[in-house]
């Protein structure tokens, strides 16, 4: 396959249309059976791909049956859900460890990377840690959901990366904003094949709610003109995102989809994705002042405020709550999430705390307010 090219296959079936594409760019050719290839799926959090935030179990089970058809028998399924997530419980929930079930007789295994050592990597005269399983695999194939994302406008196959890092380093990318240890970490971990799941992820946020069905799998060597496509079909210009201008600037791939050959298999609903209306999404971030935060206190934080909006409590709730690494060491008064706060008058502790202790302390905060 070259790298240039893209395939593209419209419809609701993941395990069909993924095994469609591989086959259709002749991915066999570069397999061989003593390989053992990683999956790497966006399993963030514990939400079914249902709603819009992590990859179907489906889509990567085509991919298992197309290797297992082709001879390869080490295969491992790898994540590290967001910062403080647990891993395995997002393989149970999202379905994952049915897949187990099934395939683990023929050689399939799922490894949940926190358990996992990390190796220092210098890029640039920087030291970035990434999980040694993943710098060893043999071939690498990236499963990310096609979706929006509040500090980068998208997520797609370049930031997917980001769950092959400890923890730690997850926070260090946050306060450095994100774009540029993407990017880095992009030169480290090179990812053989790209299989984007675009068909139902949430074009406004990371962290789901808001689902478009958008009925598509993309597939791309390329991560930077996968990403460059996506980037497209969501109305950006490929250089609006830093991260993936900054990817090519460095070597990992192109952003030309002028010159791409692109071939399409059925008919789309439509071609670029439709603006959604967001205003819901943009209401509940009116309530956050944030500060380096990372994925999972913020995505945590506005699922709380949806379920306020729900008790009716929103409305009493103090339009500033801060949130981020960016609080570290101040003394302020007012509503804090996170050990960030600790300084604050009122702050909730963990790292990341949970989104139902969010929402517990925010409605108690709420409540208080409205009783004043």
């Amino acid at each position: 396959m070259n790298a240039e090219a893209l395939y593209v296959a419209y419809g609701t079936d993941a395990r069909q249309l993924t095994l469609n594409l591989l086959q259709a760019a002749d991915i066999a050719s570069e397999l061989d059976s003593r390989m053992h290839v990683f999956l790497k799926p966006n399993l963030v959090m514990a939400r079914e791909a249902s709603s819009g935030i992590t990859t179907h179990a489906q889509l990567a089970e085509g991919v298992i049956r197309y290797l297992l058809d082709t001879g390869v028998r080490r295969i491992t399924i790898a994540e590290s859900s967001w910062t403080g997530g647990d891993t395995r419980r997002a393989f149970q929930v999202c379905g994952y460890n049915r897949l187990e079930e099934v395939y683990g007789r023929y050689g399939l295994r799922l490894l949940d990377l926190k358990t996992d050592s990390a190796q220092a990597v210098e890029v640039r005269g920087d030291r970035y840690k990434v999980f040694r399983s993943i710098i060893e695999a043999n071939y690498l194939i990236n499963l990310p959901v096609l979706k929006g994302h509040g500090a980068t406008k998208l997520t797609c196959a370049l930031k997917n990366l980001k769950g092959c890092i400890p923890d730690s380093e997850k926070r260090r990318y946050h306060a450095e904003g994100l774009h540029k240890p993407i990017a880095a970490l992009n030169t480290i971990i090179r990812q053989d094949l790209a299989i984007v799941d675009g068909l139902c992820g949430d074009p406004t946020s990371e962290t789901g709610g808001n689902p478009l069905q958008m009925d598509r799998v993309i597939l791309g060597k390329d991560p930077v003109l996968v990403d460059s496509y996506v980037a497209e079909l969501m109305g950006y210009r490929p250089e609006m995102i830093e991260h993936i201008d900054l990817a090519a600037r460095y070597g990992v791939g192109t952003m030309d989809i002028a010159s791409a050959r692109i071939r399409e298999f059925g008919k789309p609903r439509f071609q670029k994705i439709p603006r959604q209306d967001d205003s819901r999404l943009r209401r509940l971030k009116a309530y956050i002042s944030e500060s380096q935060a990372c994925s999972a206190c913020y995505g945590s934080t506005i699922y709380a405020l949806q379920r306020l909006e729900e008790s009716r409590n929103l409305g009493n709730l103090a339009k500033r709550i801060c949130l981020g690494q960016g609080y570290r060491g101040k003394k302020v008064n007012g509503l804090g999430i996170g050990a960030c706060t600790r300084g604050f008058s009122k702050s909730l502790d963990g790292c990341p705390p949970t989104a139902r202790q969010i929402y517990e302390f925010l409605a108690s905060a709420a409540e208080s307010r409205s009783g004043a």
